[in-house]
């Protein structure tokens, strides 16, 4: 499991949303099904590079949300069933991440790009996806204010 999870130290995303967000993400689509087995704080810190403590708080982070549970002598497991959430791993969301692959692979934007477009916008908060190009945001891209 610790080869789905990366952590970049140049992004500005602390790392240890990364790892969570990571985690959360390969639970939703069905990666990590129910009754996994993650592996240990102290060896998946090891395997990515960071600190322990790094580590802790995304479990703990995921545990809040009900995703995992920390279980004595059993380890820290999944106990979230992809199948009762809102995401479908075979359905919508796997289908729009290949559509928006393919449309940038036509428009000949390189996958890299791709993915720094991708987080950045992830940064932001998805702030202005609902806005058209040019309505609503000003040159940066930031959403304008209202003048009174």
């Amino acid at each position: 499991m610790s080869a789905l999870v990366t952590v970049d130290l140049r992004d500005a995303t602390p790392p240890f949303e990364q790892i969570r967000t990571q985690i959360a993400s390969l639970i939703a689509v069905g990666h990590l099904a129910d009754g996994s087995r993650l592996p240990t704080v102290r060896a998946l810190a090891g395997d990515l590079g960071v600190a322990t403590g790094t580590v802790a708080r995304a479990y703990k982070e995921l545990e809040a949300l009900g995703l995992i549970e920390s279980r004595r002598r059993l380890g820290t497991v999944v106990t979230h069933d992809p199948s009762s959430g809102t995401v479908d791993a075979e359905g919508g969301i796997q289908a729009l991440i290949n559509e928006l692959i393919t449309t940038a692979r036509t428009a000949g934007i390189e996958d890299a790009t791709l993915l720094s477009l991708i987080q950045g916008r992830m940064r932001a908060g998805g702030q202005g996806l609902l806005a058209k190009p040019g309505q609503g945001t000003d040159a940066d891209g930031d959403r304008a204010r209202l003048k009174r």
